[in-house]
């Protein structure tokens, strides 16, 4: 019943889904291109068995690099499709992946779009990278025989709860999984207790997706080139940077700040916000170098770079209540990591990082910027923290062999 009530409303929203859509492709074009596989239609037919994984946005494309390399090399016969929601998303998996694997929009979660979709693709595997669980989608793959696997499965208490206002809803399509692989014993306890079954604890593969050392090596070259020191602020969120900016104040003479907002959507946005309060902007799509002011962090896929330019980077999208962002990658770049109050869609990696000594946590965006102003000054902690952070990617990776092994076994 909860199922029907909720494709009926998924109906009623399309005309704003629509409209959504061509509004966000004022900024970024790729809403607009393709539209009808958001209806579950496609132009290309496979010639290869199909290992289809689905990685909706940004964090979940670079989390999913790994085990799609990995599945390449294990499935040399089948070909590999990659589904994404977000523009952002496909961007980020072009620049990872290439050439390599095919990619799409994963339809709406509407049943004849669904359908659909599994009978133009006939795919041997689903993979589903973290929390994607879709009802009408997993209800498809199971009536069509499909196998669904939740890789890199994380539930935080906040979305479990969420959950559990829908358990008619949300609890038999955990149940339809036919195995997940979680993050964390945390992870794995709130996702039986949403219905899951066939859950392992695997481990995150964030801490498997290496930097790049081209573009680490270019990264340290700008700081380098810069002479003084660099704070970056990290995937920020609406609304963050002016409350970071608001807490540092006047930007020191010997400091140079970076700034890379979370979405590309709000790139000029935060371009404007830089330029009101008075600070120089040189954009890095323009390859500028600033003199003085603020670089603005405004390309896709070169995270490592930003992280390797910084000597202390604050992590974005948790001064508000949004559950963070990735801190695995600027722990892999060798960065000292300045975390907010609200962690909770990384609480494990927070732990393991804050118990590493590879990240501090402060209370707000002022106790945030007290304690990077206080890491610039002190080389020998940014050092010990930058070993900590390198330490702790290198002592928990192995995950994507252990995921690739559970996608084997449902292939079988």
């Amino acid at each position: 019943m909860q199922r029907a009530l909720y494709t009926l409303m998924l109906r009623a929203a399309l005309p704003l889904a629509l409209a959504r859509l061509w509004w966000r492709g004022r900024a970024e074009p790729l809403y607009r291109r393709w539209i009808r596989e958001r209806f579950g239609t496609y132009r290309d037919t496979p010639d290869k068995p199909v290992i289809w994984v689905h990685a909706a946005s940004v964090g979940e494309a670079r989390a999913s690099a790994p085990l799609v390399r990995a599945l390449m090399q294990a499935l040399e016969g089948c070909e590999i499709l990659v589904t994404c929601t977000t523009a952002a998303g496909r961007e980020t998996l072009k620049t990872l992946l290439g050439e390599s694997v095919r990619l799409a929009w994963l339809p709406w979660d509407l049943p004849g779009a669904v359908r659909r979709f599994l009978e133009h693709w006939r795919p041997r595997l689903g993979v589903l990278v973290e929390t994607e669980v879709w009802p009408n989608l997993v209800a498809s793959c199971r009536q069509s025989g499909v196998p669904l696997l939740l890789a890199n499965a994380r539930l935080s208490e906040k979305s479990a709860r969420g959950y559990a206002r829908w358990d008619g809803l949300s609890r038999p399509a955990f149940a339809a999984l036919s195995a997940v692989c979680a993050q964390s014993e945390a992870d794995a306890a709130r996702l039986r207790a949403a219905g899951a079954h066939g859950v392992a604890v695997t481990g995150n593969l964030k801490f498997d997706a290496a930097p790049d050392e081209g573009r680490l090596a270019a990264g340290r070259a700008l700081r380098a080139a810069l002479g003084c020191r660099t704070l970056l602020l990290a995937s920020t969120r609406g609304g963050e940077e002016a409350m970071l900016l608001d807490a540092l104040g006047a930007i020191p003479a010997d400091m140079r700040l970076l700034v890379v907002p979370r979405h590309p959507r709000r790139f000029d946005e935060v371009a404007q916000l830089l330029s009101a309060r008075g600070l120089e902007v040189a954009r890095r799509s323009l390859a500028a170098v600033p003199g003085k002011g603020v670089l603005l962090g405004d390309t896709l896929g070169e995270m490592d770079f930003y992280y390797a330019a910084a000597d202390v980077a604050v992590i974005g999208g948790s001064f508000a209540p949004l559950g963070g962002q990735n801190l695995i990658e600027a722990c892999a770049a060798g960065a000292p990591v300045v975390l907010g109050p609200h962690m909770y869609n990384f609480a494990e990696a927070t732990r393991m990082a804050l118990d590493a000594g590879a990240a501090v946590q402060a209370a707000d965006p002022a106790g945030a910027i007290r304690e990077a102003l206080a890491l610039l000054e002190d080389p020998a902690r940014r050092r010990a923290m930058s070993g900590a952070g390198l330490a702790l990617c290198q002592a928990h990776r192995g995950a994507t062999a252990r995921q690739l092994a559970a996608c084997l076994r449902l292939l079988k």
